[in-house]
């Protein structure tokens, strides 16, 4: 398959560079479904092989802790698209035979693909095998003809073609299995942008959907009739407003091991001086003045570095890395500091790289931020993890996995 497929990537190489421009109409619009044709059926090539991954357990073997997340790093997807890859292969693999062949034959999209297995297994709860199979041949003959968002509304009346007389019991557990997808493809991204600010991308469920709206709706009404702000700035200071109040309650759960709270790093001269420029421990940078206006109205627990950025004070060993000690690990390591995984702080263990059971002391220089799965994976593998001449953590891979054992570090949460 190896060959096959070298064999494919050198064909469509020489396609890369070729003058489309000279082509005859008929002959381009040919070759733009001649391609579609082939993404389409090489997508179902991958779909085969991200099963086999998958079943033979191939991420967690290699330090992942779910193939969506193994797919991630090794292909440079995110994992919602991991995700949902990983479903599909499947759903694919235990039924359906006939999408897949569609998809194979270049006759589907992905997208199309998904919409008929998730309208097959509504039909298959509700009708029986049967319907689930009719519903399948009548939704890839529709295929050919309407779009991935059209075909899911078909899909929500397919009963009254293939099982009439269950077609109005049916709808409602169409509308029970579109709230399971729903509560299923929840997600909330926050994506750290090149000047310190975040972006926020994400798909609430109905509940969570109308919890924001009566959250933030009574506080995004303009001020006063000076108030310049578009819709969209006044929804931001919204949110930013249910945040303080959240946090003045002093209600929220504690992370790791902390109540809620910033934490803002100076240097040492700055602090002497005067309250200057800072950086939270999420890594996201504040003028002087925002650090100024906080002092004022908001808790701040200063970590003070000195001119090299060295912590000077993270106040005194325990064996329990918590307190002054574990900000001032998150504010090193800034999430799961092993390679691959960019689960935050507040998801994360603090790991003792020589155990304080053998004699390790409780102290920064022997401590590493993981989340709860690459910790456990760290104690029973052959993974170890050391710190670098920068006193930053980085791991090394069993020789199996890497025979030159080359150190490996974390890259999602670096800061530039």
């Amino acid at each position: 398959m190896v060959e096959e497929l070298a064999q494919a990537d050198d064909a469509i190489s020489a396609c890369v560079d070729a003058a489309a421009w000279a082509l005859p109409e008929h002959e381009l619009i040919a070759a733009l479904d001649a391609a579609h044709r082939l993404q389409q059926r090489l997508a179902a090539v991958t779909l085969t092989l991200i099963r086999e991954v998958d079943g033979r357990g191939t991420a967690r073997t290699q330090g992942a802790s779910c193939t969506a997340v193994w797919l991630r790093e090794r292909l440079r997807l995110t994992v919602p698209a991991a995700r949902r890859l990983v479903d599909l292969a499947t759903v694919l693999d235990t039924g359906n035979p006939g999408i897949r062949q569609a998809l194979a034959d270049g006759h589907l999209s992905l997208d199309q693909a998904r919409v008929i297995t998730d309208t097959a297994a509504t039909v298959q709860a509700t009708a029986g095998t049967q319907a689930a199979d009719k519903a399948v041949s009548l939704l890839t003959d529709w295929a050919s003809q309407f779009d991935p968002t059209h075909l899911r509304k078909l899909g929500t009346r397919i009963l009254d073609h293939v099982a009439p007389d269950i077609a109005d019991a049916a709808a409602q557990a169409a509308l029970d299995a579109e709230a399971r997808r729903a509560a299923r493809d929840r997600h909330l991204t926050l994506s750290e942008q090149t000047d310190g600010r975040l972006r926020l991308t994400g798909t609430l469920d109905t509940e969570t959907a109308g919890l924001l709206r009566a959250a933030i709706d009574p506080l995004t009404a303009p001020s006063g009739p000076d108030d310049s702000r578009s819709p969209g700035q006044r929804r931001h200071d919204a949110l930013a407003e249910v945040c303080r109040l959240a946090l003045r309650t002093g209600e929220l759960p504690d992370s790791g091991g902390d109540s809620a709270q910033l934490v803002v790093t100076t240097t040492y001269d700055a602090l002497t001086r005067q309250l200057s420029s800072g950086t939270l421990d999420t890594g996201l940078s504040l003028s002087p003045e925002t650090v100024r206006r906080l002092a004022c109205d908001a808790t701040i627990l200063p970590t003070v570095l000195g001119g090299t950025g060295q912590i000077l004070d993270v106040g005194r060993q325990r064996r329990l890395i918590t307190g002054p000690l574990r900000r001032a690990l998150v504010l090193r390591d800034r999430g799961c500091a092993f390679p691959g995984c960019d689960r935050p702080p507040r998801w994360c263990h603090a790991h003792h790289i020589h155990h304080w059971a053998d004699g390790g002391p409780t102290s920064l220089s022997n401590a590493v931020l993981l989340c709860g799965h690459h910790h456990r994976h760290l104690h029973h593998s052959d993974w170890t993890v050391q710190l670098g001449r920068d006193g930053h953590p980085e791991f090394v891979p069993p020789a199996w996995l890497d025979p030159e054992q080359l150190p490996r570090r974390n890259h999602y949460h670096r800061r530039t």
